[in-house]
């Protein structure tokens, strides 16, 4: 579905990537992990088009998209929920979906999306009304990953999802996450929550100082002495 191949990114000519290359299939959970100032996000926002490639190919379901602007990325079926939810906090949550429908040009459509984010999500059926700047951090993080499924992605990538969220709701996002791969969305996770991630995850990736420096199963990866002691403290 998802090729990412041998990409390089750069700020202000300081390569942040280097020869990345990764793989999303259809219907998977992947999970790219590794520490803060890794190349995470900006792997996300090359694929979502947010970043420029000095080089490297980015294919979707077979399509080079590689040059293509966010907003085209979109229509053809990427969907990015960015770190720190970015949402529109003197607009009503209903609204925030509505924004995230766009590329929608169906009404009955976006109604029917929408509430099926209902149904994910029922707090925000209650709170459509209110201003997300208003909402606590989960429910920002609920409407988040709403307005993300409002463009009927193919793709869903996430980053951080449980940023700034209370313990006791990151379970409940990451069954969530579980929930929309089981229904048809393939997903590519950046988390720092490591253990959740690996355990939900199909497929892994390790990437430090902007390189892959293992794959494997997502299993295999949570068990991996290597992972344990640079990230899970041993």
């Amino acid at each position: 579905m998802l090729a990412v191949e041998h990409i390089r990114v750069s700020y202000a000519r300081v390569p942040a990537l280097h020869d990345v290359s990764l793989s999303v299939k259809r219907g998977e959970i992947v999970a790219l992990v590794g520490g803060n100032g890794n190349g995470k996000s900006t792997t996300l926002r090359a694929i979502a088009g947010l970043n420029r490639l000095d080089a490297g190919r980015i294919v979707l379901s077979e399509r080079d998209i590689g040059t293509l602007p966010a907003h085209q990325r979109v229509r053809q079926g990427i969907s990015l929920v960015p770190e720190g939810r970015r949402l529109f906090a003197r607009l009503t949550a209903e609204r925030n979906l509505e924004l995230g429908a766009y590329t929608q040009a169906d009404a009955s459509t976006v109604a029917a999306t929408m509430e099926q984010v209902f149904t994910l999500f029922p707090i925000l059926k209650e709170r459509r009304g209110q201003l997300a700047g208003t909402m606590s951090g989960g429910e920002q993080q609920m409407l988040a990953i709403g307005r993300g499924l409002m463009a009927r992605p193919q793709l869903l990538l996430l980053d951080e999802p449980s940023w700034g969220i209370a313990p006791k709701l990151v379970t409940r996002i990451l069954d969530t996450i579980v929930a929309i791969n089981a229904a048809g969305v393939s997903i590519l996770l950046v988390e720092q929550n490591l253990h959740r991630a690996l355990a939900i995850a199909h497929k892994a990736y390790v990437i430090q100082t902007g390189r892959i420096v293992l794959e494997g199963s997502g299993q295999d990866l949570l068990h991996s002495d290597l992972v344990k002691e640079a990230y899970l403290g041993g």
